[in-house]
Formats: C-alpha cells, structure tokens, sequence
C-alpha cells in the first residue's frame, strides 16, 4: 500500500460519521502493545483556542530541546499535518505503513488517524505528546490513556447533539480526560468545581486567555514561559486582501467580528453548528455574502443557510463550492474549517 493507496483507504472512513466510544479504538491501541500508556501526554480539550493552545505548547518545547509529537485536527494545508514530530509531518512512507499494517479494523476515520498517531510517537521515543481532543473528552478517541496532564481551554456551547445543552453538561463531558492520578490546568474558575473533583491536582491559569494557559502549563512543567501565541492556518490568518478563520461557533464569532467591517464574505458551515448564533454577529458586518456547499456530510446546504444569512445582510447569494466563489473577490473566508481546507491552497 503506497502513501495515496492508505490515505484513499482511511478517508473511505469518513463515510463512518462521528462515532463516540471508545470500545473499537481500545481494541485496536491493545492490537498495538497500547502505545499511548508509554507516552507522557498533555491532553487538550476545551471549545476554543485547542489547536492554538497545542501548537503553542509543542513550540515552546521543542524550542528548549524537547522532542514533542503532535496530533490536532482538522487538517488545512496537508492530511499529515495531523501528526508531527518536531514541526515535522509524518512521512509519506510511515504513514502508509502504519496504515497498512492496521487496516483491519471497524474504526472511524478518526480513531484510526488517532491510533496510528500513538504508534507512531511511542516507536519515535517522544519526550511530550502534545494530544489534541477531537470533540468533547469524555468519549473522545483520544481519550485512553491511564496518566496525562490535561489542559482545559474555554468552554462553550459547541457539538451539543453529542455533548450536551448546556455548558454545564458540555464541561462536565471535557472533564473526561482528567485522571484521579494526574493533574489538570484549566482556563479559568468558572468550572472549578466540575474538574477539582476528577484530578489529582487543579492548578487555574492566572489569567482567562490562552497565552497564560500556555504558561501556566509551561511553568507546571519546569519550562519557560512565552511571550506570543503560535500562529496556526485559518485561525485569523491574513493571506494577501483575505482574511480566513475556521471558528464555527459563537464565541469564535464574539472573537472574530472586531475585526471585519464591510466584508465580502464566503460562508460555509457544518449543520450541527449554531449557524443563526453565529450569522447573527457575523453577517451584520458583511456588505455581501456567498453561500457555498461544503464537500462534507455534515455541512449544511448552501440554500438554508443563505435563507439563514438574509436575516442579517440585504445581499446574500449561493455558489455550488468554495472555489468558484472565489471569482467574486472575497475579504473574508470563514465558518469551516473544512471549507477553507478546499480552497487554501489556491489562495
């Protein structure tokens, strides 16, 4: 199996949707020698800033000598970029390898990608395995090993068909990742309570924003602190005249509307977002917005959520993708991170 053979073969996964549970991913990580119980890990859940939080984390320590491994999701630029070792992707080779060697399996796309990921870091000797949830925590695939440091960003309403309708239920679901033996860094006291219960030790960040978490977990560790956040892909990130930012959810919404004003937007969004919410503080700030379809079976139809982006804006109009929306000049790509992951590198 070569590298475009294995990843034809797992995203075929896709097809599987979101399947909570950890039952398939046990079996599999047990097939393995169970990889992730030789790793020290820093588990990362929360709504927002998980990704920046990581990145941050991985830098900050492999620039003071460390060999880090890291696993975020979604992917923009390059399939493997979910799985690095030093910034460095995982080889097209290795990959097809491990692929090929634990085909066999019921898994998702997810639990596989998440599986191979600890094979993968534990057979390189990793000093950190940075570990990004994919959603939630508590059933989250990444959610298996039997000691971490678990971090906890901002928490709000997000996946709340899987996690919960409050915000209450959706941190009590993050709290999964914590471990009676380990301690956990939380964002801030507004859960306190949730987590102090499930940890060895509940250490608060100082301050209610993500360099200071990135800090506090520094710190914990016996590491220096930094001074500015990692910058990751289409987390307000500017390429030329377009400003793209993945955020789908209200607060990233709340984070990202300073700072657009008059906007030819593109929005395409998943349909287990809260798209009204978000269009609510978004659309306002748009002069004109086209709708588009995302190639994934969880996005919504570009006609709802035009139907949804005219409460808000006077010009709305539909494009069938991403790419051919280009053609109208936009300032502002967001809502998915999917979306933005068919057009980047055209851009």
């Amino acid at each position: 199996m070569n590298y475009y053979e294995a990843l034809n073969f797992i995203e075929k996964k896709l097809s599987l949707g979101i399947m909570p549970g950890l039952s398939r991913i046990k079996k599999l990580l047990d097939k393995m020698g169970n990889p992730q119980n030789e790793l020290k890990i820093i588990h990362i859940a929360g709504t927002n800033g998980k990704g920046t939080v990581a990145g941050s984390i991985a830098d900050a320590l492999i620039n003071q000598g460390c060999k880090v491994g890291l696993f975020t999701s979604p992917w923009v630029k390059d399939y493997r970029e979910q799985i690095q070792i030093n910034n460095e992707f995982i080889s097209k080779s290795d990959f097809a390898c491990y692929v090929s060697e634990y085909y066999e399996n019921d898994c998702s796309e997810f639990e596989f990608l998440t599986a191979v990921m600890y094979k993968y870091f534990s057979d390189n000797k990793v000093d950190y395995a940075v570990i990004e949830c994919g959603m939630g925590g508590k059933e989250d695939a990444t959610n298996v090993e039997k000691s971490n440091l678990s971090v906890i960003t901002s928490i709000s309403l997000d996946h709340t068909d899987f996690l919960g309708n409050t915000v209450e239920e959706i941190a009590e679901n993050k709290s999964g990742i914590c471990r009676k033996n380990s301690d956990c860094i939380i964002y801030s006291d507004e859960f306190a309570d949730i987590f102090r219960d499930k940890c060895k030790n509940l250490i608060i960040s100082p301050q209610s924003d993500n360099l200071s978490l990135v800090n506090t977990v520094l710190s914990h560790l016996g590491y220096e602190t930094q001074n500015a956040l990692k910058k990751l892909p289409a987390r307000q990130e500017r390429k030329g005249n377009i400003l793209l930012d993945g955020g789908h959810n209200l607060s990233a919404a709340k984070a990202l509307e300073p700072i657009i004003n008059n906007e030819v937007a593109v929005i395409g969004m998943m349909k287990d977002k809260d798209i009204e919410g978000y269009l609510s503080i978004i659309a306002p700030k748009c002069k004109r917005i086209i709708a588009v379809d995302v190639n994934n079976p969880r996005a919504v139809s570009k006609e709802k959520l035009a139907s949804i982006a005219n409460k808000y804006c006077n010009d709305v109009v539909v494009s069938n993708n991403a790419q051919g929306a280009l053609k109208n000049n936009p300032t502002l790509i967001c809502g998915s991170f999917y979306m933005i992951r068919e057009i980047y590198n055209l851009i």
